[in-house]
């Protein structure tokens, strides 16, 4: 596990997406990982849709029982929605939760042509039928729910995967 190298992997999934992304295709990373990722990923494959960024705090299923995020980011959807070829970013796919929220707030824009997600891991232990298209990495087996898996960026822009136990 210790041996993901971020940077590496990133490099992978721009190779992943290239073949499959218009300049038309429209980004848009959820807070905040997600759009650190997509950031590097809109510059690389010079996509002239501007990048959206999502933070779903609000839309979360577990917003009753966990309350909001001490930090909400703002929500910025700078492109027309409608008819759009839209990827949602995110750094680590897990349950399919945070997806299903970046979903739902996404529609409250617009009825995209396509969505379709792109995350640089797959940690396992999905609890809704949610898979990303582009994947720079699987992890053979799940992460235990005790443990974290989390993208970090240094102030030179480098990424780094950290494991974190909670």
């Amino acid at each position: 596990m210790s041996n993901l190298d971020a940077e590496a992997l990133c490099a992978q999934l721009i190779e992943q997406m290239r073949p499959q992304v218009s300049a038309d295709t429209a980004l848009v990373g959820i807070h905040t990982g997600g759009v650190w990722l997509a950031e590097r990923l809109h510059l690389a494959l010079g996509l002239k849709q501007p990048l959206g960024a999502i933070d779903v705090s609000f839309y979360r299923d577990d917003y009753g029982s966990k309350g909001l995020h001490p930090q909400p980011q703002r929500t910025e959807i700078p492109f027309n929605v409608e008819g759009a070829h839209v990827i949602i970013v995110d750094d680590v796919l897990y349950t399919g939760r945070t997806t299903r929220a970046a979903l739902n707030e996404l529609f409250d824009f617009g009825r995209p042509a396509c969505v379709e997600l792109a995350v640089l891991v797959d940690r396992g232990g999905r609890e809704l039928p949610i898979g990303a298209r582009y994947c720079a990495h699987t992890l053979p087996q799940p992460l235990p729910a005790s443990q974290s898996l989390q993208l970090e960026r240094a102030e030179d822009g480098t990424f780094a995967l950290r494991l974190i136990d909670a």
